[in-house]
């Protein structure tokens, strides 16, 4: 079952999984007596001899594959990737790969229309611009938020791709979240990170732009109110 996990990879798994659930501080009791049920085969594999050294490190590497399998049902607070959470929140809650305006999808195709007049057209391409822009906007913003996560949770990373072919659901968006961050945190970006950024910063400026009209219009409107 597990003949392409290089044996050394999960042991290192384990200690981890061990050290971040706690054998004696833990307060949660169950949290505590997995650390001590996996701190219990890692020994046993270490110390065994002869035929029985196969049996117990297989048994051992069983059981750590089968507790990293449930990762995401470990106790509040001793979670790999648990940083990870509240960006997965918002990202499913924005849905930030969905080409589609969030806001404005109505107002984006009546935009394309040719019945519509300048002035309504002008007003339904104002709305389209800003729901694109601040959705950039908002990953850019979210990359910055997950930067901390990315720094805290490289261990975890670099231990799940070690022991598995197949990136599973979960590592498979820490990845692309990484890969995100990289391009609009980096310092010395390369030409893709340096595309984004550029791309980004004319949404930006464009949404600026369309931000001081849209005020000096308002400005004008309670102005002649007012007079």
């Amino acid at each position: 079952m597990v003949e392409h996990i290089h044996s050394d990879s999960v042991v290192v798994l384990g200690k981890k999984l061990v050290d971040e659930l706690g054998l004696d501080q833990s307060v949660d009791t169950l949290g505590r007596w997995m650390a001590h049920y996996i701190a219990e085969k890692l020994e046993a594999a270490a110390s065994a001899t002869g035929e029985a050294r196969d049996q117990k490190v297989s048994e051992c590497r069983d059981a750590i594959l089968k507790l990293w399998a449930h990762r995401s049902e470990l106790p509040n607070g001793q979670r790999p990737f648990r940083e990870f959470e509240q960006v997965f929140r918002a990202l499913k809650s924005l849905d930030l790969d969905n080409p589609t305006p969030r806001y404005f999808a109505q107002a984006s195709m009546a935009a394309e229309q040719d019945e519509e007049g300048d002035a309504t057209k002008r007003w339904l391409e104002k709305a389209s611009a800003t729901d694109r822009a601040a959705k950039a906007l908002i990953r850019y913003c979210l990359a910055n938020a997950a930067q901390g996560a990315v720094d805290k949770s490289r261990d975890w990373v670099a231990l799940a791709e070690a022991i598995a072919k197949d990136q599973e659901v979960d590592i498979r968006a820490i990845r692309a979240i990484v890969a995100g961050t990289e391009d609009f945190t980096s310092e010395n970006p390369d030409d893709k990170a340096r595309a984004r950024k550029e791309e980004l910063l004319d949404k930006l400026e464009a949404f600026t732009a369309a931000s001081h009209e849209l005020s000096a219009h308002l400005r004008a409107q309670l102005n002649q109110a007012s007079s």
